[in-house]
């Protein structure tokens, strides 16, 4: 095997998908909602990817994935237009964070989020996506500016920060102006 598939075998071996976003400086605190979400996810688990192309940055310790990028682990799917992978190799490859870009989607069976941006610190085991972010689950859902999915806890959090802003502080059409909205089901009752 060639010193670019060894490293890219390496560097996923060992990882879970990693989602980062570059929007994390948000505006405002916005309102609160939280759920529980991808409870008792393995991500120690094999990782799996396809994308129209992989750029290795060796000096830079990242790999670019672009192209309908798709990355699996452990029932869980990723998609994105673009994914940056950081790794260290201190003793061997070691993935550190996956950061996606370009309208990101996380579903595991009947759970779904979606935002504009996402990163999954592996170290931390944490899903942090901002920017029209909505969280479906068994016909519920939740929308917001900023989910937290804590991968140890299996809690999630949806807050009002990272709500879509224009440039008069003003929130954007289609956004939830900085607050969580969302529709929880309810069961028929019996009379």
């Amino acid at each position: 095997m060639n010193r670019t598939g060894t490293r890219r075998s390496l560097m996923l071996a060992g990882a879970g998908f990693v989602l980062t976003s570059l929007a994390i400086l948000s505006v405002g605190g916005g309102d609160r909602a939280a759920a529980q979400a991808l409870a008792n996810h393995n991500s120690n688990a094999p990782v799996d990817f396809a994308a129209g192309s992989i750029e290795v940055q060796d000096r830079a310790d990242r790999v670019v994935l672009a192209g309908n990028v798709r990355v699996t682990q452990a029932g869980l799917v990723v998609t994105a237009p673009r994914m940056t992978v950081a790794y260290t190799r201190a003793g061997g490859t070691d993935v550190n964070r996956l950061d996606a870009t370009g309208g990101v989607t996380v579903v595991k069976g009947d759970e779904s989020a979606r935002g504009n941006v996402a990163i999954y610190d592996l170290d931390r085991r944490l899903i942090t996506m901002v920017g029209n972010v909505e969280l479906r689950q068994r016909g519920n859902n939740l929308r917001g500016g900023r989910l937290v999915i804590d991968l140890n806890s299996g809690r999630a959090t949806v807050d009002g920060r990272g709500a879509a802003r224009g440039p008069d502080g003003n929130p954007v059409a289609g956004g939830t102006g900085g607050r969580v909205t969302g529709t929880f089901t309810v069961p028929e009752r019996k009379q």
